[in-house]
């Protein structure tokens, strides 16, 4: 299952989980820059297990690069599918816990998460020479804290059968959750088999669901409430999912959600209204100045649709 995007659209701009992306792409330019020397990078960025608890191992490292690399090996990738996946997960599911927390917060949150991950796969893989790098695991703690905020949420997934894409909407609570068990299951049969770290994920995504809990509990400070209030999205989604629409007749009523600045404005969007079996696609001119509550018709769509006539009425929902 290959996630799309979510449903639930951030207000604010996620600056921590950009950035964060573009620090985990950076490092990775970086590391492909020590490609003569690159298992030596690995081996002193990288979590290795033995180096905290075989004394004979641990000696050839200084007190500070073992600190380092409890933090540096969660930026560390094993290849380009590698971080695209890790990187790809974090861009859909980052936003909206930024978004929930606040950038600072967020930004504490993903690194303990991470550490935590780590901290989980040195635990059953106590004496391991094999270094453990990736996001993977603060990735599963920002999954976990979805899963939990956000269960009822949508996320279009893309199901490869065979040579076919298909494409299906999945409650958020479902699609994580299929995801913890198959990581899951994975760590408690390949313990010293595989070379994926799969108690990290899972140590990660527990740490996510506990530690988003405790977290929200803190004082959000005043510079974190002024970069929220810089960061409001101004724009929604160009493409928008008429869901949940009345059929009376041959008529259809739904509801858009633009900005504040959108209707102040005006924009155009396209926008997806199910229609029989199918689902079409429509272009939608708001005009400036219009309000919230205030309906947008659009004449004859069921003949576009190959349907008998009928319109649609869009109710507008400015937040």
């Amino acid at each position: 299952m290959i996630p799309i995007r979510d449903t639930i659209r951030s207000k604010n701009y996620p600056v921590i989980n950009m950035t964060l992306i573009l620090v985990n792409v950076i490092v990775y330019f970086i590391q492909l820059g020590h490609f003569q020397n690159l298992e030596a990078f690995i081996f002193t960025y990288g979590l290795v297990p033995a180096r905290y608890t075989v004394p004979e191992v641990a000696a050839h490292f200084s007190f500070g690069q073992q600190i380092l690399a409890c933090i540096s090996f969660m930026f560390l990738h094993g290849g380009f599918w590698h971080i695209l996946g890790n990187m790809w997960f974090l861009y859909i599911f980052g936003d909206n816990v930024e978004d929930k927390i606040g950038p600072f917060r967020y930004l504490f949150f993903y690194l303990i998460c991470g550490w935590i991950s780590g901290l989980t796969h040195v635990l059953f893989n106590f004496h391991s020479s094999i270094p453990t790098i990736g996001a993977s695991g603060a990735v599963a703690g920002v999954m976990g804290a979805y899963f939990i905020t956000y269960p009822y949420s949508k996320i279009l997934t893309l199901i490869p059968i065979v040579f076919i894409p298909f494409f299906v909407e999945i409650p958020a609570a479902v699609f994580l959750g299929i995801w913890f068990i198959i990581q899951f299951f994975s760590s408690i049969s390949n313990v010293q088999a595989s070379t994926i770290a799969w108690w990290a994920h899972v140590g990660g995504f527990v740490a996510g669901i506990v530690l988003f809990r405790i977290i929200g509990m803190l004082p959000d400070y005043g510079f974190a409430t002024q970069v929220r209030t810089r960061t409001v999205r101004e724009r929604s989604p160009k493409l928008h999912m008429i869901k949940n629409g009345d059929k009376k007749n041959n008529d259809f009523y739904g509801v858009l959600t633009i900005t504040p600045r959108e209707a102040e404005t005006g924009t155009r969007k396209t926008v997806s209204i199910p229609l029989g079996f199918s689902k079409t696609l429509f272009s939608v001119n708001i005009p400036p100045g219009i309000q919230s509550g205030q309906t947008i018709r659009l004449a004859g769509i069921g003949n576009r649709a190959g349907m008998a006539g009928g319109d649609a009425f869009l109710k507008i929902v400015v937040e």
